[in-house]
C-alpha cells in the first residue's frame, strides 16, 4: 500500500459509490435491492464490486437470511461505522458546494484552465 495515509484511504473508500452506500448503511443493515433502488444510477455489477471492495476492507459485513438462495442484507462493521464522521462532512461540504456554485455568477469556474 506504501507510506501515505490518504493514498490509503481513498483506496479504501474512494470512487463514487462506496461513501454514499456507507450512507445509506448508516442507520440500518440493507438487502441488495433496496440499495439498488436508493442508488438509481449503480448498475448492478457496480454495486457488487463497489460491496466485494467494501467487505474485502472491512467496512462492511454481508449477512445472508436463510437457507440458500437467500436475500443477504448488509451491514457497516463496528470499523465501517468509524467512516461515518468522514461521509457527514464529505456531504456537508458537497451541499455547501453545492450552493457555492448556485450562487455564483456565471455559474462553476474553472480557474486551473486560465491561462498563464
Amino acid at each position: 500500500m506504501g507510506g501515505c495515509p490518504l493514498t490509503a484511504a481513498l483506496a479504501a473508500i474512494g470512487g463514487k459509490w462506496k461513501l454514499i452506500i456507507a450512507y445509506w448503511l448508516a442507520d440500518s443493515p440493507k438487502h441488495f435491492a433496496a440499495l439498488r433502488r436508493l442508488m438509481p444510477g449503480i448498475s448492478q455489477k457496480v454495486l457488487t464490486q463497489q460491496l466485494r471492495e467494501l467487505m474485502s476492507d472491512g467496512l462492511v459485513h454481508r449477512q445472508p437470511q436463510g437457507a440458500t438462495p437467500a436475500p443477504v442484507e448488509y451491514s457497516l462493521t463496528d470499523y465501517g461505522r468509524s467512516m461515518l464522521p468522514l461521509v457527514e462532512d464529505v456531504r456537508l461540504w458537497g451541499r455547501a458546494h453545492m450552493e457555492r456554485l448556485t450562487f455564483q455568477p456565471g455559474g462553476p469556474t474553472n480557474d486551473s484552465a486560465s491561462s498563464g
